[in-house]
């Protein structure tokens, strides 16, 4: 059975097309399907000859929502997705200024082993189809009422290591004739996956690359992210300067701080140094708190200092908002719960 979020635009009217439908009828489908049907009954443009003929050959994807928080704080929504196959995931929405944002996961799992990082825990279970990290943003914008308008795809997994599905879906997301939400309002971050990074550079696609840096040498990397033994940042930053000088478009820096292994002075002047000529913006992130892990956060005074230390240094840099503190909402937490129950 074939589910029909996974195809593209084109793909869409190809396979209609082989089942002896008209072209037209890839734009109605495709429009019921990003605003969030869930059955063929929904579609009351297409003949039921039609949705007969669907139901025979394919399906459409939904999640179930597990589990929903939000917080009183801010109003973050923090989802817990339940897929067709049992495995969960989450998703979380912000509010902002400009409008709302999704955090949304790109696997079930996730192996890169990162050692401050709760979605990692466990490994890696499968993949996410591309109509799967779709139905994240779908299915978030039908429970709240509104439209969502950016997307950052840092939740549970690693995306350029589900390279094929998550380009599918960027294209999807992006299509006039379903969701519609501008790639230049999509943020994409990887550990550090050096070759996604020179594939990515070649779609040319205007999103805006994201590296989870989280360290200002080898040495510091080696110990909190495996990835670093096999792409070391003299590659990765090779990989860096390459999608710079090919897409036109500034890449950002995720810095974690951890106290005691990265938060130093003498660390932030070692940053500056590396970044310098990639003329990023660096996000600074207090670490969250992971039962299996020892790692705390300095003072708001010592995570202060480090922003002032890397701007007194020509870095421009921001310390992240933590939205949504009394619902947990880093990635990660929920779906580790679940797996121990």
């Amino acid at each position: 059975m074939i589910d029909l979020k996974d195809f593209e635009y084109d793909e869409l009217i190809q396979y209609l097309q082989s089942i002896g439908e008209k072209k037209f009828r890839a734009e109605q489908i495709f429009s019921w399907l990003h605003k969030g049907a869930e059955s063929y009954d929904e579609m009351t443009n297409i003949s039921k000859a039609t949705r007969e003929k669907l139901e025979r050959e394919t399906y459409i994807s939904a999640l179930k929502i597990r589990e929903k928080y939000v917080s009183s704080i801010d109003g973050t929504v923090k989802y817990l997705f339940e897929l067709p196959d049992g495995n969960c995931i989450e998703s979380v929405v912000m509010r902002y200024h400009h409008g709302l944002t999704i955090c949304i996961s790109s696997q079930v799992g996730c192996k890169m082993g990162c050692r401050f990082c709760a979605s990692t825990i466990g490994g890696l279970y499968r993949n996410l189809t591309a109509g799967e990290i779709l139905n994240q943003v779908i299915f978030a914008q039908k429970d709240i009422g509104e439209r969502i308008s950016n997307i950052v795809m840092m939740g549970i997994g690693e995306p350029l290591d589900n390279y094929d599905n998550v380009i599918k879906f960027l294209h999807n997301v992006n299509n006039e004739k379903g969701l519609n939400i501008g790639l230049r309002h999509i943020s994409l971050s990887t550990c550090g996956v050096v070759p996604g990074i020179y594939r990515l550079a070649d779609e040319m696609l205007p999103i805006t690359l994201t590296i989870s840096l989280h360290a200002p040498n080898d040495a510091v990397r080696n110990t909190i992210m495996p990835v670093n033994h096999k792409y070391n940042i003299e590659e990765l930053l090779k990989a860096c300067r390459t999608y710079v000088d090919k897409t036109k478009r500034r890449i950002s820096f995720e810095y974690s701080l951890i106290h005691g292994v990265n938060d130093s002075m003498e660390n932030a002047f070692e940053l500056a140094e590396l970044i310098r000529d990639l003329h990023g913006h660096v996000n600074l992130i207090p670490v969250n708190k992971v039962e299996e892990r020892n790692f705390e956060k300095g003072s708001s005074a010592d995570i202060r200092a480090f922003r002032d230390k890397l701007t007194s240094l020509g870095i421009n840099a921001t310390v992240r908002r933590e939205l949504g503190a009394d619902i947990s909402a880093s990635c990660g937490q929920l779906r580790k719960k679940v797996i121990q129950c």
